[in-house]
């Protein structure tokens, strides 16, 4: 933050010659109140080029994407989509130490923060504007921590580190109506050591608290995130406008005229009878003779030609957004296998984003989890394993499970038959099961379930041979009394 600083000096057209200064007049300095730049004297390693939209552009496509959300049903849905197969059956945050979890619970389930209503905003955020930043409020006395919120279009410059220009590590808000600006340092979760000491100089400068900030659709050296919608903003718009020609198009099909035909008529009698002929009202009855021929005439619009263009111009919105066209009302030439297998590549995409959001929320919780013990203990280690946490994210899909125990039925048939023939070792073929097995939910560790099978078989045969050397009493035939 700039400093404003009021200095006073010699007047040099009051001051009297021979240089009294005791009897010189003193005036003010003016001037104006510049911000000195943040990163004065680096040189950044990335270059000079930069990979960010101007600030004008930014603004213009967080006010787009936002409209376009909220007025066109096509972004609508492509952000909600993600959105609903992410979040629709909830998330948890776990961690293995009880205390830890305790600490986690509460903060989600905090009355300020209530994560579980107040996530899905901000993952739709995330998507509409391309980033996301979350002041955090922490009690001293024992570590919880408060999230607030940072509106991106208050968002004035992102510092990053001058060796580093892919980590952010400072954001700096527009001017209020006070005129003053505030300077947030973005969290890290680890001591600031991890910094070069000039960097370090860099972040003492922002002393008004600690943010979350996290952005999408960016490059490693960009500073700002893009909107899911920046791309296929001007399309959707024109596939709105396509619509809204058709129905105007549609008003025309209703509408229709009446030609009518005079047999042997010169001008005259034409002009005459269209001053006589009025339009028939709807269930009238008209009459006339073999001289006089009425037809009624509707306008040929095309409306095969524009189904196809509209289902063009759709799908091209659809095909950038990876999703199905039958996602979105239009069936095309689709069955249920092909169904399916369009489907992958959509979830692809959106188990991407699912990745980012986890590791969203599992970087919050280890920041939660460090400050319940910066406040009992003092810094713990970055690689400390109570630092650990696990976002847990039901699954997108119903899974058919049908083919993958099909599979599996095999696979065990064909890893029994190999071990018998010397071809393969019991290892790899736990392994192989194992992997079959994880499509169906199940998780194996191959090593340790051999492991166990090996110690329950020689169970049984431990049990066996007892049996065989000390047989117990028969038991009664059928019909047999006590």
């Amino acid at each position: 933050m700039g400093f404003r600083n009021i200095s006073r000096k010699l007047n040099p057209w009051t001051a009297p010659i021979g240089g009294d200064e005791q009897s010189a007049r003193l005036v003010e300095a003016a001037g104006a109140t510049v911000d000195a730049d943040d990163e004065y004297g680096w040189r950044r390693l990335s270059g000079d080029a930069s990979r960010d939209l101007s600030p004008l552009s930014q603004d213009r496509m967080r006010e787009t994407a936002l409209y376009l959300w909220d007025a066109n049903m096509l972004a609508n849905r492509i952000v909600e989509l993600p959105l609903a197969y992410m979040l629709a059956e909830g998330v948890e945050l776990r961690t293995s130490d009880p205390d830890m979890q305790e600490a986690i619970t509460r903060f989600w389930r905090d009355p300020i923060n209530s994560m579980d209503v107040k996530l899905p905003k901000k993952v739709r955020e995330l998507s509409i504007f391309g980033e996301q930043c979350w002041p955090t409020f922490v009690n001293e006395v024992d570590g919880h921590v408060r999230l607030g919120y940072l509106d991106p279009a208050l968002i004035a410059t992102v510092v990053v580190d001058p060796d580093n220009p892919e980590q952010p590590i400072g954001v700096v808000t527009v001017r209020d109506r006070k005129g003053q600006v505030r300077r947030y340092r973005v969290i890290v979760n680890g001591p600031e050591s991890v910094f070069t000491s000039r960097t370090r100089d860099i972040r003492e400068t922002f002393a008004d608290g600690d943010c979350f900030f996290f952005t999408v659709n960016d490059l490693s050296v960009s500073r700002r995130g893009r909107s899911d919608l920046r791309a296929p903003a001007d399309w959707v718009d024109g596939y709105d406008q396509f619509l809204f020609g058709e129905i105007e198009r549609y008003n025309f099909l209703r509408a229709f005229v009446w030609d009518v035909t005079l047999a042997g008529a010169d001008e005259e009698k034409v002009k005459k009878r269209a001053r006589e002929i009025t339009a028939p009202p709807p269930g009238s009855v008209r009459v006339h003779n073999e001289g006089e021929e009425w037809k009624a005439i509707s306008p040929d619009i095309g409306a095969y030609e524009s189904a196809a263009a509209g289902r063009l111009f759709r799908n091209h919105v659809l095909g950038g957004s990876t999703i199905p066209e039958h996602w979105f009302g239009g069936g095309g030439d689709v069955n249920r296998s092909t169904g399916d297998s369009m489907g992958e590549p959509t979830f692809k995409v959106f188990s991407m984003r699912q990745r980012f959001v986890k590791h969203m929320l599992e970087f919050v919780g280890c920041y939660v989890i460090r400050q319940k013990l910066i406040a009992k203990r003092g810094e713990p280690d970055w690689w400390d394993e109570r630092l650990a946490v696990e976002a847990v994210f039901p699954e997108m899909t119903a899974r058919d499970t049908t083919k993958y125990a099909a599979a599996l039925s095999q696979v065990v048939t064909g890893v029994m038959i190999a071990i018998e023939a010397g071809l393969l070792t019991e290892e790899a073929g736990a392994a192989l099961i194992a992997s079959v097995a994880g499509r169906l939910g199940v998780e194996l560790d191959p090593a340790a379930e051999l492991e166990a099978a090996r110690t329950q078989a020689a169970s049984r045969r431990t049990r066996q041979a007892e049996e065989d050397v000390f047989p117990g009493p028969a038991a009664p035939a059928a019909g047999d009394e006590a």
